[in-house]
């Protein structure tokens, strides 16, 4: 098997605890999607990588209509949830048979440094969104790899599993061309540094009256 086919076998989560600074990580993303979401009562929610405990969307389950897990493994209890479409493995296989225009909140945090595949996924995200709703981005930047790769390879307080399958980070400047590529359109677009910089965050909102995208290959 080649390094560009190899997936990960495990969901983040599965097989350990987080630490401290996963809590607080995963509490600042929270905090940046709870206000780009602007409330998730009602809505339809697909949470793609969410984590073998699916950490952010079990605090709104109570509130959303419905809700789209995806990831390579799943708690049995999310899965026997009476709101949760609970779907196995790996995003790149996952993400085209998601259904179009069906979704409200779409999330990917801190999920497409793990992918090679990260243009169509993001691409399938444009397509998943109903007309008014808004995908979700948080990924790691430039200068968060310093940071974390000390955390996890020197201070041993993140786990170096995870740095090690990073396949990327980005900059706003990186992120803002693959976003618009996917089919969002720039007007729709918020692209900023994020928890001290360490991180990019984006919201992308589809115009209430807009159709799903399809993925256009870039040309030569």
């Amino acid at each position: 098997m080649s390094v560009t086919e190899r997936t990960r076998v495990s969901a983040y989560g599965q097989h350990r605890v987080a630490t401290p600074v996963d809590r607080f990580g995963v509490w600042l993303s929270g905090v940046a999607v709870r206000r780009h979401a602007a409330g998730f009562r009602g809505r339809r929610l697909a949470d793609l990588g969410c984590g073998f405990n699916a950490t952010f969307a079990r605090t709104v389950l109570d509130e959303v209509t419905s809700a789209t897990l995806a990831d390579v493994a799943l708690a049995d209890d999310l899965k026997t949830h009476h709101k949760v479409t609970g779907l196995e493995g790996s995003l790149p296989d996952l993400t085209p048979s998601m259904p179009s225009a069906s979704f409200d909140v779409v999330l990917c945090l801190s999920v497409l440094e793990h992918l090679w595949q990260d243009e169509a996924v993001l691409a399938d995200m444009r397509r998943m969104l109903a007309p008014g709703g808004v995908a979700l981005i948080n990924v790691p930047s430039w200068r968060g790899k310093r940071l974390l790769e000390l955390a996890a390879f020197r201070l041993g307080v993140s786990p170096a599993e995870e740095m090690d399958d990073h396949k990327r980070y980005y900059d706003p400047a990186d992120l803002w061309p693959k976003l618009v590529r996917a089919g969002f359109k720039p007007s729709g677009i918020h692209c900023r540094r994020h928890k001290f910089g360490m991180n990019t965050f984006a919201a992308c909102r589809v115009d209430a009256c807009a159709a799903a995208a399809v993925f256009q290959p870039p040309g030569p």
